[in-house]
């Protein structure tokens, strides 16, 4: 009312609950309205044409503030999760630019990057469902699987003590992460215990923004009194341990200049990738640049990188057990002057998921004496599987795709695509010895255009066993119903706004339909093959037979010297990706790539320029 009456012309507000306005009691003044954030493009453009002021409110919980409410049981938590099915999905982003959420994480399987949800951070905002993509299921009545340690305790029975450090003046802490994920609570935990024990400590927060996976720090001195400590923040070059929930933080400018050669350094090395993953679906870490910076910091010796995520998740089956797992594995190797019966009552004392956490600092002990116990242990449940396990050879890479395009169309034409494969293998070893990287591109990306994904294999996808395997294995809990979103060429509406066809929503009667569908793959190509009409099918199979052609002039063309320039035309098929408009956009870059490498390679060598004698 307020804003109207200084003059504003227009309200609008945007959330993803219109209907909790309703009963309010409140009188929203004229001209306000009230619409889904699904709606949110078309009030800004609304808003753009009204003349004068114009008020946008868009009202949602943080995702943070969701995952900490549901946990104390103050906020709804549907009893549902959603999964992207990994044969399906094409890597193409589109659902990170659609949720703008950084649980949709990246996944390297054998035929190529993937995407995937990380479980343990979903905030249950379900918006990455409207990614243009029928690889998306809401699979109603699940929760995520739990690990192993919920039902075998970690023994620590057997387990050496570590030399407690001694603290001189202060032993100074430095404890980083991502923003969300309890690097504040591991801080709160040690200062505890600190305080069980009567020993002086100070600690300051310096946090980021959670929603958008920001850095976190927590400075923490510890002193045998309180009045050693004089400051709190730990200045640069005066670390004795560094406990880092993100490889990416840890090679961060802040964290490097607090190492010195003697800091012991405990890294989680999980690739949890930034916001900038939802843009930029190319966006990779460099890792091994960042372990090489933190151990010239710090010390090789001193240096523990830990794959804590991945063993955490496994043995409690929530990746927020990470952090505790890492003060474990600092508390065994001397890195905390604590005793481990203070800290385990110090997250007694926290009261949050107490058995889980005391599980996790026990299992991070085990990790840091005989990590590769530890690694045994998980190996069933960690063990790469299906798509996600990689080839070790080319020939496999061949034949791994000669037996999925067999059961994509028939054996004939997965030895059509041998045929074409082994001739490129041959040329390139006439024309250029010794390498194979022609071979290999061929392999993988004659394949990704010859499978190409139409309505006959995305079903063939969900009922060839390996999506139920998939959903076993990431979740529990009992009469599973899954929900399918898809836009099926015949019934989607295109969006009014947009002109882009809309997803739908689909019961569990869907793997019946599937399960036919599939069968129908002999119609693929054919006549009778109603789908092989549209644009986007046509399409598809113009692209193999320009592959083809392509491979062709390049292989009568290849040389030594222009042999990086084949390889790169053989891969531009890995920039294609998605459905509908989504395989559009990209088809269109990697063409005008594919345009410019041809021209290079077409043109030869560049002549050498002599320069002339002085």
């Amino acid at each position: 009312a307020q804003m109207r009456a200084e003059g504003v012309e227009r309200i609008a507000i945007v959330t993803d609950e219109p209907t909790k306005y309703a009963g309010m009691g409140v009188a929203f003044p004229t001209a306000t309205t009230i619409d889904h954030r699904d709606d949110l493009d078309r009030v800004q453009r609304e808003l753009a044409g009204v003349p004068g002021v114009s008020v946008l409110i868009y009202d949602q919980t943080c995702a943070a503030e969701k995952r900490r409410r549901r946990k104390r049981g103050t906020f709804p938590d549907p009893v549902k999760r959603v999964i992207i099915n990994e044969a399906v999905c094409e890597g193409c982003g589109d659902c990170g630019v659609v949720s703008n959420c950084v649980s949709v994480q990246p996944l390297d399987t054998e035929f190529g990057r993937k995407r995937t949800i990380d479980q343990s951070s979903c905030n249950k905002d379900f918006s990455c469902v409207k990614g243009f993509c029928p690889s998306f299921v809401t699979v109603h009545g699940a929760e995520p699987k739990k690990g192993r340690a919920m039902a075998v305790e970690a023994d620590i029975s057997g387990l050496p003590e570590p030399v407690i450090p001694t603290i001189e003046h202060t032993y100074n802490v430095l404890i980083e992460g991502v923003g969300g994920t309890g690097i504040v609570t591991v801080g709160a935990i040690l200062g505890m215990a600190c305080h069980l024990e009567k020993k002086g400590v100070g600690l300051i927060d310096m946090a980021g923004l959670a929603q958008k996976g920001g850095e976190v720090f927590s400075h923490m001195r510890i002193a045998r009194v309180p009045e050693d400590i004089h400051s709190i923040r730990v200045h640069a070059g005066s670390a004795d341990l560094v406990l880092s929930g993100d490889i990416v933080i840890a090679g961060g400018k802040k964290s490097l200049a607090g190492m010195k050669p003697t800091t012991k350094v405990v890294v989680n090395t999980v690739e949890t990738l930034p916001g900038q993953f939802t843009r930029d679906a190319n966006f990779s870490l460099p890792s091994e640049r960042l372990k090489r910076a933190i151990i010239s910091h710090a010390s090789r010796e001193t240096t523990h990188l830990v794959d804590a995520q991945r063993l955490a998740t496994a043995l409690m089956g929530n990746s927020i057990a990470t952090n505790l797992f890492l003060v474990g594995y600092a508390w065994q190797i001397g890195g905390l002057p604590l005793s481990s019966a203070s800290i385990e009552r110090a997250i007694e004392l926290n009261g949050e998921a107490v058995k889980m956490n005391i599980t996790a600092f026990r299992w991070g002990r085990l990790c840091a004496h005989d990590r590769a116990a530890v690694e045994k242990l998980v190996a069933p449940v960690t063990a790469p599987s299906g798509v996600e396990r990689l080839s070790s050879s080319l020939e496999e890479i061949i034949a791994r795709r000669v037996d999925q395009l067999t059961r994509y169309q028939s054996a004939a034409y997965g030895e059509r695509y041998r045929g074409l494969v082994e001739a490129t293998r041959k040329a390139e070893a006439d024309k250029a010895p010794g390498k194979q990287g022609l071979t290999e591109a061929v392999a993988r990306y004659l394949y990704k255009l010859m499978a190409y994904k139409d309505e006959y294999e995305v079903a063939r996808l969900y009922t060839d066993g390996n999506f139920l395997k998939q959903v076993a294995k990431t979740f529990d809990g009992q009469d599973l119903r899954f929900e399918f979103h898809l836009s099926p060429p015949l019934l989607a509406k295109p969006d009014p706004e947009t002109g882009k066809p809309r997803k739908m929503s689909f019961g569990p009667w869907m793997m019946t339909w599937f399960k036919v569908l599939a069968g129908l793959k002999g119609l693929r190509g054919t006549a009778f093959d109603i789908f092989g009409y549209t644009h986007e099918r046509k399409t598809e199979r113009q692209l193999i037979k320009d592959y083809e052609a392509l491979l062709a002039e390049v292989l009568a063309r290849l040389t030594p010297d222009n042999h990086a320039l084949a390889v790169g035309l053989a891969s531009i098929p890995e920039k294609i990706r998605g459905f509908g408009h989504v395989k559009e956009r990209h088809l269109e870059v990697a063409k005008k790539e594919e345009a410019a490498l041809l021209a290079d390679f077409r043109s030869g060598p560049k002549p050498e320029v002599k320069l002339a004698a002085e």
